[in-house]
């Protein structure tokens, strides 16, 4: 076409080219190899003179038609698929930092990207810096001769913080850094870092991407030049995505948009809803007004996202209590399925960590996560209110 697609309409019709059968809808590669007619063609895809695809380890069409629709939809010039949001994250710091390299992280992240970070790095000798998210005095406290890489949540996981990503793409440009976000909680439907000045974006496409609880994935996208070394440290260490999940997932693009307005609406909804009940301390959500970072949410995001967190009252036995007394809502470690699902993370996702490590990082006693499904938002907010009841008891 002579129009250039919007990105949301390129994450529908992005596809790998028909077959003799002329498919209308993209057939599953499902193959761990691929044939070539002479020895040549062999020899070239290995010298990379060709994109022929090898080994689905390497590349696959379907995987291949996930990343396209992903790097249409953040701006991005390349990408790479892998089995897991984690692998995602690990891969994106293992593949650039090396020995005698640091990080400034932001404290404030997904329970097991703090482990890795704070109990990991360190093994292979790279040094890191946990820093509060809205602190920009200690960001740039934080830097050091060796600093080769930011990392950063926003929204964070499960606090809800929003970082100024303006400031930070402007922060990490000052310092020659590499910028590294992870955007699952936006999805760029709600948000593109690269526009900011980010040169790498991670998601778990696990949660909104897939949409469906079904499959595992993730996704690093950006900087053509950071993303062919870490698609060499992937290929030969093997976090690739599976062919099936791929086909899965690019299929769950064709939906993002119009399930993210629903679940942003519904968390918005419930959220207001809540902040009235006698059985919550207070309730914190990116586009309410009284959140800390409303006006910066705001400004870099269309909605305020799937999620929201609230303190129930009485602290960590009425968070247990008001998971046992849920009736409707799932209780699981996934988000972003059309289910609404709750979490609580002081005795779940952050139970490894010290009463003094939780408190620092914003996980209080009973901080309930919500991640607002497809639901009719009344029912939703009749289990959760009939929830709270009975954890007052």
């Amino acid at each position: 076409m002579s129009k250039k697609l919007d990105p949301v309409t390129q994450a529908i019709r992005i596809q790998t080219p028909q077959s003799d059968q002329q498919e209308h809808s993209t057939p599953l590669y499902i193959t761990s190899s691929f044939t070539f007619d002479e020895a040549e063609a062999m020899r070239a895809a290995f010298a990379d003179e060709s994109d022929d695809n090898i080994y689905s380890r390497f590349s696959n069409p379907n995987v291949d038609e996930f990343i396209a629709k992903m790097c249409a939809l953040e701006g991005a010039d390349a990408g790479f698929a892998t089995s897991t949001g984690m692998s995602a994250i690990f891969s994106s710091m293992f593949a650039l930092l090396k020995q005698g390299d640091h990080l400034i992280c932001c404290s404030s992240v997904f329970g097991s990207t703090y482990t890795m970070v704070t109990k990991y790095l360190i093994n292979y000798g790279i040094e890191s810096t946990l820093v509060p998210a809205g602190d920009y005095a200690a960001w740039e406290a934080a830097v050091q001769p060796n600093s080769k890489m930011i990392y950063l949540e926003t929204p964070t996981n499960p606090q809800l913080e929003v970082l100024d990503l303006e400031w930070t793409g402007k922060f990490a440009k000052k310092h020659g850094l590499i910028l590294n976000v992870d955007n699952c909680f936006a999805t760029p439907l709600l948000q593109r870092p690269i526009d900011y000045g980010a040169d790498l974006i991670v998601h778990s496409a696990t949660k909104w991407i897939d949409g469906q609880g079904r499959v595992l994935g993730g996704i690093i996208v950006g900087r053509a030049d950071l993303i062919k070394e870490i698609y060499l440290f992937c290929r030969n260490t093997g976090p690739s995505m599976s062919p099936f999940n791929a086909w899965v997932l690019s299929k769950s693009l064709e939906t993002l948009d119009v399930r993210m307005q629903r679940h942003c609406e519904n968390a918005l909804k419930i959220a207001e809803t809540l902040q009235s009940n006698p059985n919550v301390a207070w309730v914190k959500y990116p586009f309410l007004p009284n959140h800390p970072q409303y006006e910066i949410a705001k400004k870099q995001m269309k909605l305020g996202g799937g999620v929201f967190c609230m303190e129930i009252k009485g602290g960590l036995e009425a968070g247990r209590k008001f998971l046992d007394a849920l009736e409707m809502l799932s209780v699981t470690a996934n988000l972003g399925d059309t289910r609404s699902i709750a979490s609580h993370p002081a005795s779940t996702t952050h139970s490894k960590l010290t009463d003094e490590q939780r408190i620092a990082v914003g996980i209080t006693p009973g901080l309930i996560r919500i991640s607002a499904g497809l639901e009719k938002a009344e029912d939703i907010i009749a289990d959760i209110t009939q929830a709270l009841e009975k954890s007052a008891l």
